[in-house]
């Protein structure tokens, strides 16, 4: 069996020489062979989300460990890579040593310091600079905003993508307004039983609502997840006050259950 190449505690370099090793074919493990960028492109989206629990939750043990398991999924891409000859991580961590050196001018170079919200804007400059730069450039304003992103989260992307070319409502009573348009296109689409004519209108119900918060300056990943945890919690408190517990709140009419949720709501 191979063993780590060095006795505890172990660096970035030991990291990579377990992961050759897993990735070695004959002695290596045979999960770890088998997989792809495909394959274990969900294990990164899971970690990173991982990451960002760890941080709500204000856990820095967990967080740590959960840096260590994002960070793997970094090595294992670049192994990956590597081992079908199409670069290494020498290769990645050059890139973004670069890329942020070219990023930050007035840390780096002679521009002159700048505001958090400068340097934001100035990022967004830079990074429009370096896609108009590629050879095969997408012009557009919504050029390189990810497709595997949440839909959520690229909703708000896109939007503030389209805002910078003045694409945008102009008050946020305007956006109210299309998000009753919208609610009444849904009606409309119930009302025909077209499911797929249900799921677009649903779709620009959601999206409407994302620029909605992105107007008010909220987060509509975070909102949707304090909004998740709050229903949680509020659902668990209606099962733990039912007679006989979870099984018990199951056979409660609705209207039992309505009260249930009105007392926790009401404790709270």
């Amino acid at each position: 069996m191979s063993k780590p190449p060095l006795l505890p505690p172990y660096d970035f370099a030991d990291l990579l020489e377990i992961m050759r090793q897993l990735r070695t074919p004959e002695t290596g493990c045979s999960w770890d062979l088998e997989q792809s960028f495909e394959t274990i492109a969900p294990y990164t989206i899971e970690e990173a989300y991982e990451v960002s629990d760890a941080i709500e939750r204000g856990d820095m043990k967990d967080l740590s460990d959960e840096l260590g398991d994002l960070l793997l999924q970094v090595v294992f891409h670049a192994q990956i890579a590597d081992d079908e000859d199409h670069f290494e991580i020498g290769d990645v961590t050059h890139a973004i040593c670069e890329k942020m050196i070219r990023r930050h001018p007035h840390v780096f170079g002679d521009d002159a310091q700048r505001s958090a919200s400068e340097q934001t804007s100035a990022w967004e400059e830079i990074k429009a600079s370096e896609r108009a730069g590629k050879s095969d450039a997408d012009t557009s304003a919504l050029a390189g905003v990810a497709r595997a992103l949440p839909a959520l989260l690229r909703a708000e992307k896109l939007q503030k993508r389209a805002a910078r070319t003045g694409f945008d409502w102009t008050e946020p009573e305007d956006i109210l307004e299309k998000i009753d348009e919208e609610i009444g296109e849904v009606r409309e689409a119930m009302s025909e039983q077209d499911a797929d004519h249900i799921e677009e209108e649903i779709g620009d119900l959601l999206f409407v609502a994302a620029n909605l918060a992105r107007r008010l300056k909220v987060d509509p990943e975070v909102a949707l997840r304090k909004a998740n945890a709050k229903f949680e919690r509020r659902f668990r408190g209606m099962e733990s006050r039912a007679v006989g517990g979870e099984a018990g709140f199951a056979t409660l009419s609705l209207d039992e259950q309505e009260a249930l949720w009105q007392a926790v709501k009401r404790d709270e």
